[in-house]
């Protein structure tokens, strides 16, 4: 099962530079992943039903790997994105997968007004407005300045990079200190206890409705739904890999990529190519890990502190406080100062969601419409992505208004679950049956990978099925 596309075309992996450059796309997945499961729903769970689910993160999280690897692994060999690799598979799948993702990111302008709630209580402004008009105004106020940051940048990849991973570190280190308080450290013999021990039944005061928030809690642990296929081209627009040979788009710049043929290649089989390849494939592995690693580090501090601090009081982050209650994390340690400091913090990393998702999915749409549609090359992937920006930036602001931001996310979440059952089984059939054949034998997925493939497959699948039996029970 071989593709003709690549009987040809060959080239030299590009030289390895140093680590400190190469990584990068992993801490734009940990701090994007940490607007939506580390915020809101691990935290929502915790100080719901305590201990019951916690056992289920660790797991949740791990399922993602062998899905990023096969991702990475696309693009760092072919240079192209994965929906590239997708129309490659079977064109009417690809188109189905394009649609699925399209409707389920029609709603993620509710992670700016999921920002707003924090501002809207730290600042209280507009002066007498109520709580979803101030969540509203700031969520506004927040996409106006991500937009004009990202039609005024030279390189709008370094520019989500870098702001990422500002709020990376600043979450990390605020979520150690708030963690560092006794009554905290008090709790955490029973917390671990609770991580250790798997659920054997629905605590006694279990919604049904709860069923969604749980869902998406699991899927988003990391970067899951749709999201997960965003790292595809936040490796190709840093140049990893292959993908060193293919167009990116730079902003306010214009580099010689723009004119760069949209089609791939594969690199060579001699020996040189096969230890650079080696140190790719090493820097793809724990490039993953620190997106997934990082991520599940700042999930259990997050839930830890729910725990400590939420649960006793029976304070549930919901509705236009969904971003509020959390800071009784920074209140304990600071006072006023921390809740204010820790309320900043959420209306970043809760905005920041906002940000690389309109960027991402501008990426996304871009190449897609390039790759299905020769005559839309006449414009450059620049100019399809300012459009797709714009775009995305209007129908969000609009669809953000009509409902709470936490119902927005939920139904996003659940769209974006079906495609997260899909990606295990396309993805072996993408890399393992119709791309392994053309690689040299050193480049080729080993038979591990597949068996992880499908143990992420069957446990996606597993989940589908409890949730559907949840919902209808």
């Amino acid at each position: 099962m071989q593709s003709t596309y690549f009987k040809y075309l060959r080239k030299n992996l590009p030289i390895f530079p140093n680590w400190w450059v190469a990584l990068g796309p992993g801490v734009v997945w940990m701090a994007l992943a940490q607007g939506s499961g580390e915020l809101i729903w691990w935290p929502y769970l915790i100080a719901k039903y305590g201990l019951s689910f916690l056992s289920l993160l660790i797991p949740a999280c791990l399922l993602q790997f062998p899905i990023s690897l096969e991702i990475g692994r696309y693009t760092l060999l072919t240079g192209e994105s994965i929906f590239q690799g997708f129309f490659r598979l079977n064109k009417k799948f690809g188109i189905f997968l394009w649609l699925l993702m399209t409707l389920s990111f029609l709603w993620f302008g509710a992670f700016a007004s999921a920002g707003g709630t924090a501002l809207a209580e730290l600042t209280h402004f507009p002066i007498g407005w109520n709580a979803k008009s101030q969540t509203l105004f700031w969520g506004y106020a927040t996409i106006v300045l991500f937009v004009v940051s990202v039609f005024l940048s030279r390189h709008i990849y370094r520019l989500i990079e870098n702001f990422m991973k500002i709020v990376a570190l600043i979450t990390v280190f605020g979520l150690l200190w708030a963690c560092s308080e006794s009554q905290v450290i008090q709790a955490f013999p029973s917390f671990f206890k609770g991580i250790m021990q798997l659920p054997d039944a629905l605590p006694s005061n279990w919604q049904a409705e709860d069923a969604t928030k749980l869902l998406t809690a699991i899927t988003f642990a990391g970067l899951g739904g749709f999201w997960i296929l965003f790292y595809s081209y936040w490796l190709r627009d840093k140049g990893s890999g292959m993908a060193a040979n293919m167009p990116r788009i730079t902003g306010m710049e214009i580099d010689r990529a723009e004119v760069a043929t949209i089609q791939g290649a594969l690199p060579l089989d001699d020996a040189h190519n096969s230890v650079l390849w080696k140190k790719w494939r090493r820097f793809l592995t724990l490039d993953i890990s620190v997106g997934i690693i990082g991520n599940l580090f700042t999930t259990l501090m997050m839930c830890l502190l729910a725990w400590a601090l939420l649960y006793p009081k029976g304070l549930i982050p919901q509705d236009y406080e969904i971003a509020v209650v959390q800071a009784e994390f920074f209140e304990v340690s600071w006072g006023v100062l921390g809740k204010a400091l820790f309320l900043l913090v959420a209306a970043a990393f809760l905005a920041d969601t906002w940000l690389a998702t309109a960027d991402a999915l501008s990426r996304t749409q871009a190449d897609i419409i390039h790759t299905l549609f020769p005559k839309a090359r006449h414009y450059s992937l620049r100019q399809w992505y300012f459009w797709m920006f714009a775009l995305l930036t209007v129908i969000t602001s609009f669809t953000m208004s009509l409902d709470a931001p936490g119902s927005l996310i939920l139904l996003s979440a659940v769209i974006g679950f079906a495609g997260t059952v899909i990606f295990p089984a396309a993805l072996y059939l993408l890399n393992h049956r119709l791309l392994a054949p053309a690689l040299p034998t050193w480049a080729r997925p080993s038979k591990g990978s597949a068996v992880l493939l499908l143990i992420s497959f069957l446990a996606y699948f597993a989940l589908a099925v409890c949730f559907v039996v949840i919902k209808l029970g």
